[in-house]
């Protein structure tokens, strides 16, 4: 039973740093203002396949992020400002697009519309990833094999339990749309776009420091 305390506290460690970053709840009011005209099984659907891909984006940086990252010459700033033009784009739309809302079904599928905005950079943005390779980090300077890969398969758990509280999060807040009524939705898009771009601002604001163009 020693042995188990430590790895539950690292498990809980993780999911301590992870659920203030990835921060379902600011995620769950784009949530409703995206899949507001869906039935409830695709919005069901959608925050399934969010959260799956969150856990996997987080997995597969853990495993492989410093490699894939120095392979193709990506800084993290680098990673913040793509992260952030894709929210600001994402945002400027919700704000300002005239499509209706069948014309916006079609631009954005179930599949598409959970990967990008919800899974990445949302819920697993350049903050998450940052978070989990400082953990893999850790974890490699662990010693024995035996100890990385427990880990590793540690880190991974914490990660799974932070995406199914996100799931939770996502599945609980679709019920909110049947009490907003489409204007309110309406209304809804338009600040969660405002706020989409002012976040998607800042992280290029953010990435530009870290990249040391900005003071």
């Amino acid at each position: 039973m020693e042995n188990t305390f430590p790895h539950v506290n690292y498990i809980l460690l993780v999911i301590a740093a992870l659920i203030p970053i990835a921060n379902p709840f600011s995620t769950a009011p784009l949530f409703i203002s995206m899949t507001s005209d869906l039935s409830k099984a695709d919005r069901n659907q959608i925050a399934l396949l969010a959260t799956t891909y969150m856990f996997i984006i987080l997995v597969i940086f853990l495993l492989l992020g410093a490699v894939l990252l120095n392979f193709f010459g990506i800084s993290l700033p680098a990673l913040r400002i793509a992260g952030g033009l894709i929210v600001a784009f994402i945002g400027f739309q919700m704000l300002f697009g005239n499509e209706d809302k069948a014309s916006a079904k079609a631009h954005h599928d179930v599949k598409s519309m959970a990967f990008t905005p919800l899974a990445m950079p949302m819920l697993s943005g350049p903050g998450s990833i940052a978070v989990i390779m400082s953990m893999a980090v850790r974890v490699s300077e662990a010693g024995s094999l035996s100890n990385q890969l427990m880990g590793y398969f540690v880190v991974i758990v914490g990660i799974a339990i932070t995406a199914i509280i996100c799931w939770i999060v996502l599945t609980a807040s679709s019920r909110v749309i049947q009490f907003m009524g489409p204007s309110g939705i309406d209304a809804l898009t338009k600040i969660m776009g405002f706020l989409l771009t002012s976040i998607g601002v800042q992280f290029v604001i953010t990435g530009f420091k870290g990249l040391g163009v900005l003071s």
